[in-house]
C-alpha cells in the first residue's frame, strides 16, 4: 500500500511533528506518526485489519472512506483507492484527523 496526503496540513504534521491547523497533544502526533508507519508497512488491506489496535474499519455511507483509530479520542480517516480488482492493495489517500467518541 502506498501513502498519499490530501491534505497538507497532515502531511506537515506526520514529516515536522507540528501544523497550524491540527493542535494535538505531542502523545497524539507520536500515536498518529506510528500508525502511519503501519500504513506505510502494509502489505494490503489484511494487513491493516490484523492489526486490532487500529480499529481500522469501513466508515457507512463512504465509498472508499476507511478510518484508523490513533486514540480513543482521534481517528484518522483515509480513502483508498484500488489498484486490484480484489479490493486488496491499493493508494491510502490521507484525508483527515478526527474526533471519535466511540470506546
Amino acid at each position: 500500500m502506498r501513502i498519499k496526503f490530501n491534505n497538507k496540513n497532515l502531511q506537515d504534521l506526520y514529516t515536522k511533528g507540528k501544523s497550524k491547523k491540527y493542535s494535538l497533544s505531542m502523545d497524539v502526533v507520536k500515536k498518529f506518526v506510528k500508525v502511519m508507519a503501519i500504513l506505510e508497512a502494509a502489505y494490503d488491506i489484511y494487513d491493516l485489519w490484523s492489526f486490532t489496535s487500529l480499529h481500522f474499519e469501513k466508515l457507512k455511507g463512504y465509498k472508499n472512506r476507511f478510518s484508523a483509530r490513533i486514540s480513543q479520542k482521534w481517528r484518522l480517516e483515509m480513502e483508498i483507492n484500488w489498484e486490484n480488482e480484489e479490493k486488496k492493495i491499493g493508494i491510502i489517500n490521507v484525508i483527515d484527523i478526527s474526533k471519535h467518541y466511540g470506546g
